[in-house]
């Protein structure tokens, strides 16, 4: 057995000298050792000594700057991961897996799981759902989640070496995002929680990724990996988490309220939860009950993003449902392949098994009580979205965050707006755009806008407050 204190110790010596070379490094270690089993040794102790991996076999520090904005926007999933889904199918169903009885069986898993999602069934995955669920999911979970982390990197909030926790991590979709989204010189520590056959597909996607990310897959179930089941053999890992994901999860839970406030206790003092979950009504609105239950003002735990608490101690009790929409992807080849081969009726339009829209809910927790952007609305300055109902017909200023695209069907432009104390649905509606105006349609979801002279109406058909922008309006950019 190896003498690890040493190949640490000698490990640590050498960081400030030169890249350590197993071959030299096993000369320090007393008595001897292969070379071989040294350089699996700091593989093993790299994330804890702060080293990577080189191409050359060689082991160099990591650079303590944090991780930069990648200029993430994916325009197709990425061709490596497509062939090792395609791989995947081949192996279990053969070369036309996507014809005859094996395509009948995985267009029947897709059908399957889009009807749980709608009804709020239990979701369960077998080999052949967890295969339809990579081919019909897997790409824009992928690419949604590097959108959700631009949050964070804009901050500097993303390090280089990264202790990650990824809860019912499924098929793998946040997990390669985060692969792909992260430098090249990063060194990520992944343990990934998933009891399902999902496990099996995201191991063998897993082994596309870099050397310097390290996976573990823990083959239970969330409450018992973070210790919500008594066995204290099966809590997390003794050292905090910098990011724990709940990649489209909560809605599956049983009650995902004491799982998430456990993830936010095994963070470090500095980490972020990021939670995703689909756009529909249900999962995204399911999102924000879990986010409110888990940050009252007396938690400490703060709403990082995307829906800001702009007012103190507020917290808002509107329905909520709010969601971000990024650029569709190319179809990739394996859902053009099932979906070609679907047997449909004459007139029947193709496209039930291609799934390439990037719309997401998403919700960034921090511990530390940090927001992405730290503005707070003035009780002089500012009406709060709490007391529309008291100035309808009248016009206000007030600070709003952006919480939707385009919401029309024509017509004029409608955006969904929040402030964190509003009780019902409060919406924009652009009915002049000017020069002075123009910044409420050219802002992104979840920037601070700051609003003067909008009118307050009472949209009775909808039950919440419509806020007309027009061109006796200034809306200016406050953080984009």
């Amino acid at each position: 057995m190896i003498d690890r204190d040493a190949v640490r110790d000698s490990a640590k010596y050498l960081r400030q000298v030169r890249p350590i070379d197993p071959e030299e490094l096993a000369d320090y270690v007393e008595g001897g050792a292969h070379p071989a089993v040294v350089k699996q040794t700091l593989r093993e102790e790299a994330f804890d000594l702060g080293l990577r991996e080189r191409e050359d076999g060689t082991f160099v520090p990591v650079e303590d700057d944090p991780a930069p904005l990648p200029g993430w926007g994916p325009e197709a999933f990425p061709e490596a991961y497509a062939f090792g889904v395609e791989d995947l199918l081949i192996g279990e169903f053969g070369a036309n897996w996507h014809r005859g009885d094996s395509g009948g069986d995985l267009r029947a898993a897709v059908r399957r799981l889009k009807e749980d999602y709608y009804f709020q069934n239990d979701v369960e995955y077998d080999r052949v759902a967890a295969l339809g669920y990579a081919i019909y999911h897997l790409p824009d979970y992928y690419a949604a989640v590097g959108y959700v982390l631009d949050d964070l990197a804009e901050n500097g909030l993303l390090d280089r070496r990264l202790r990650v926790l990824d809860v019912g991590a499924g098929v793998g979709g946040p997990a390669l995002g985060l692969h792909d989204y992260l430098p090249d010189d990063a060194v990520v520590e992944y343990h990934a929680v998933e009891p399902s056959a999902a496990a099996d597909v995201l191991e063998a996607l897993l082994d596309e990724a870099d050397r310097n990310f390290r996976p573990t897959v823990h083959r239970e179930t969330a409450e018992s990996f973070l210790g919500l089941e008594g066995n204290d053999d099966d809590g997390p890992a003794t050292e905090p988490f910098d990011l724990v994901l709940f990649g489209n999860v909560l809605s599956e839970l049983a009650e995902p309220v004491p799982v998430v406030e456990a993830a936010l206790d095994a963070l470090a003092a500095d980490g972020s939860v990021v939670a995703l979950a689909p756009a529909d009504l249900n999962t995204a609105t399911g999102l924000r009950e879990i986010e409110r239950a888990v940050t009252p003002p007396d938690a400490g735990t703060s709403v990082y993003s995307p829906t800001l608490r702009l007012w103190p101690d507020a917290v808002p009790s509107d329905r909520g449902w709010s969601f971000d929409v990024r650029p569709d992807l190319e179809v990739p080849p394996f859902q053009r392949r099932l979906d070609e081969a679907a047997d449909r009726d004459p007139g029947e339009a193709p496209g039930e098994f291609v799934n390439v829209d990037v719309q997401f809910a998403y919700s960034i927790l921090r511990p530390d009580g940090q927001r992405r952007v730290d503005v707070t609305a003035s009780p002089e300055r500012h009406m709060p979205l709490a007391a529309a109902d008291e100035h309808v017909t009248d016009r206000v200023n007030a600070l709003w965050v952006k919480l939707s695209h385009d919401l029309s069907d024509g017509g004029n432009r409608l955006f969904k707006v929040g402030d964190g104390s509003e009780d019902l649905e409060q919406y924009a509606v652009l009915t002049r755009e000017t020069e002075l105006n123009r910044a409420l349609r050219e802002a992104e979801y979840g920037a601070v806008l700051s609003v003067e002279n909008a009118l307050v109406l009472w949209n009775d058909d909808e039950g919440a407050h419509n806020h007309v922008v027009d061109d006796e309006t200034v809306v200016d950019l406050v953080a984009p």
